[in-house]
């Protein structure tokens, strides 16, 4: 099935609130499904893949191209069942991540990160949550890690834009990892030595239950 013309399904731009950051919870089943259907899923590239390990470049470019790549990402998320993807999950070397997550009180927030940076949080504002964390990269494991319950983002839209995302809860944690696998980082590589290697060994020993690039 030939894919639709993304630059006029998602022209629009999110509005701000009072305080700049965008408004990502509105028509949020509406904006996913236009994307994934415009897009085509990809297998996912899981840890050793170098495309992981080293911080991507910079999006220069807000174009057809781009969107192309945005809609493929958020069709591969689906299909994963994960709640946010960075293009490095799916071998694209950028600095662009898709989210489709609820935050702690179930609300949910779908968008599209280029060149995030993570605002650093003033110590009032670090309290840890120790949850459990997973990726889509690392299939089936699923490791404890404390992140700050609160983050705030900023990079651009899809059309170069500038923007700001903030999120508690799940939400900021899916924020912090996303932004992390744009820089080279794995939750993984946040464990003590014991951990990963526990986390290794859990997805050594499961199948995933999506499509996946093999490591040579």
């Amino acid at each position: 099935m030939a894919q639709q013309d993304t630059d006029q399904q998602h022209a629009g731009v999110l509005p701000v609130d009072d305080e700049g950051f965008v408004i990502d919870t509105e028509k949020t089943e509406e904006r996913e499904l236009a994307w994934r259907e415009a897009g085509v899923s990809r297998p996912i590239t899981v840890v050793g893949n170098p495309v992981l390990h080293k911080e991507c470049g910079d999006v220069t470019e807000f174009d057809e191209e781009l969107r192309r790549l945005v809609a493929d990402m958020f069709a591969s998320q689906h299909t994963a069942e994960g709640v946010g993807l960075a293009a490095n999950q799916i071998g694209v070397g950028l600095k662009v991540f898709v989210y489709d997550c609820p935050d702690d009180d179930g609300v949910r927030h779908t968008g599209v990160v280029c060149n995030p940076r993570l605002v650093e949080l003033p110590a009032d504002r670090r309290r840890l949550d120790d949850s459990n964390e997973g990726c889509l990269s690392v299939p089936t494991a699923y490791a404890p890690l404390a992140r700050p319950d609160y983050a705030e983002v900023t990079g651009q839209d899809e059309h170069g834009n500038p923007i700001k995302v903030r999120g508690t809860g799940y939400f900021a944690r899916c924020l912090q990892h996303e932004t992390d696998h744009l820089y080279g980082y794995l939750y993984i590589d946040r464990l003590s030595k014991r951990e990963r290697k526990d986390a290794l060994r859990q997805m050594a020993e499961n199948e995933p239950r999506y499509p996946v690039v093999a490591n040579d």
